[in-house]
């Protein structure tokens, strides 16, 4: 069973960073997406970053320049910098593994980590 724990979360000013951390454990094979949604009360959880196994990043439009990602495959994790916060990036984070077509395409999320932005 794939569990993904998700850390890194807390609150920070308007222009600050923050980094997040996601760790995945169990039984994973190859090809698969790492990658970060978002969600705020009353909104569909919406795409940030995410990374291919073969490293190829895509980002949403509103935290391309900001935001970047990274992740390691021999540890199987992911992690999302997060540069010049605004107050719109408030939201509950969460981690994501999509296991490629040949395992059925499969979305494993994790608990999710608050993200507070003040201004």
């Amino acid at each position: 069973q794939v569990q993904l724990v998700e850390s890194g979360g807390g609150l920070v000013q308007s222009g600050g960073s923050l980094r997040l951390s996601c760790a995945a454990s169990g039984i994973i094979f190859g090809g698969y997406t790492m990658g970060w949604y978002r969600q705020t009360p009353g909104k569909q959880r919406e795409l940030v970053a995410t990374m291919t196994s073969g490293f190829s990043p895509n980002y949403a439009d509103s935290v391309q320049g900001r935001f970047t990602i990274s992740r390691d495959n021999a540890k199987n994790t992911v992690h999302l910098q997060m540069n010049s916060l605004q107050v719109e990036d408030t939201a509950v984070y969460y981690c994501n593994v999509k296991m490629g077509a040949l395992y059925g395409g499969i979305d494993y999320w994790g608990k999710g980590t608050l993200v507070t932005v003040s201004s």
